[in-house]
């Protein structure tokens, strides 16, 4: 990692250490139930910062990412009831989801397949899940050991220490393991786009006919980080079904679909940490309408929607960093001003 790089990744190792001290503190400080509840917040902060990866750096709106997320998921739980552990169901989880966006993104890149149906094809993909295990209540329905549970779902084993499959993390322990894997997932994507393939994948979110003309294979960048934000994706899947304990197939329903694309635009398309503070934010929102009869969780964020595409389209990060930027060229010039202002004063 040469100095410019690690000059641009500044910012990146800054967020990742207060999360490191909040992953310490938090433990010491929170109730049981609340520190249950930010697991699940934490993967799904995984989840967007997986969408912000392709969407943001890669200029691939996919709908449907919540369908790698509940693959993961549902593959950790099969795997981990058959092989009687986590450990190789974790990496399984990975794999076949990856594998798995890989090759529809293979049919979709090299198809030349344009954004607006690309998304639509990742959304049908989703709806197809939703609507496929949903159907698999009956005993005959069943991979190995694992009954899939149709729409009941199925319960999630818990992580265990590697390659020891009786011992059992608990709930605070879970935590942990899902704070250092959000940080590092957060730290290899900070890495990831500042390396020459992430720039080469932001000059073609930017101008495609131009990095082909440059000589890039775009369809090829295009489905490298498609597969990443996947294999991401499924790690979040595999955080989630733990902090909750089972696996339905509601992941995959329109609403996980449509709040993953909120997360990205509030949070800021382009940047890593708007999109997983936003998750934060929006997912205790939601918590705390959830309590009160009054106003619609969907009203509430389809107007939280509209408010940040119409008045801060960028987003709360980009707008906040155009802001101190403002502020830091403007500082300067008001400084001369007073300098000059005290010249004019003492003649």
């Amino acid at each position: 990692m040469n100095s410019g790089m690690l000059r641009q990744m500044r910012p990146t190792f800054f967020y990742a250490l207060l999360g490191v001290i909040f992953m310490f503190a938090a433990p010491s400080v929170l109730q049981l139930f609340t520190i249950i509840n930010l697991t699940t917040a934490i993967a799904l902060a995984v989840l967007a910062l997986s969408l912000a990866l392709i969407w943001g750096y890669g200029g691939i709106l996919c709908f449907g990412q919540v369908a790698f997320f509940g693959l993961g998921a549902y593959v950790y739980t099969i795997s981990a009831i058959n092989f009687g552990g986590s450990t190789w169901a974790i990496l399984m989880s990975v794999l076949v989801t990856s594998a798995f966006a890989a090759a529809l993104g293979y049919f979709i890149f090299y198809g030349r397949v344009s954004d607006v149906y690309l998304g639509v094809i990742t959304l049908t993909v989703t709806l197809i899940f939703f609507s496929l295990i949903r159907r698999t209540s009956g005993p005959e329905y069943k991979i190995g050991n694992a009954l899939l549970g149709g729409f009941n779902g199925v319960s999630s084993p818990p992580i265990n220490l590697p390659w020891n499959p009786t011992s059992f993390l608990f709930p605070e322990q879970v935590f942990y393991v899902a704070m250092a894997a959000l940080i590092l997932c957060y730290v290899f994507v900070g890495w990831l786009v500042n390396t020459k393939f992430g720039r080469v994948c932001v000059a073609i979110r930017e101008n495609e006919l131009r990095a082909e003309l440059l000589g890039y294979d775009t369809r090829l960048y295009k489905l490298g980080i498609f597969t990443i934000g996947a294999g991401i994706a499924a790690i979040g899947g595999v955080l989630f079904c733990n902090g909750v304990g089972r696996i339905t197939p509601d992941v995959f329903n329109l609403y996980n679909a449509a709040l993953t694309i909120i997360w990205v635009i509030v949070g800021g398309r382009g940047t890593l940490i708007g999109p997983i503070g936003a998750t934060f934010a929006l997912f205790y929102l939601t918590a705390a309408l959830g309590g009160q009869s009054v106003l619609n969780n969907n009203l509430v964020l389809g107007v939280i929607l509209i408010i940040f595409v119409l008045l801060v389209p960028k987003g709360v990060a980009p707008t906040i960093i155009d802001w101190v930027n403002a502020r830091r060229k403007k500082a300067p010039t008001r400084a001369r001003r007073r300098r000059g202002s005290r010249a004019e004063g003492s003649q």
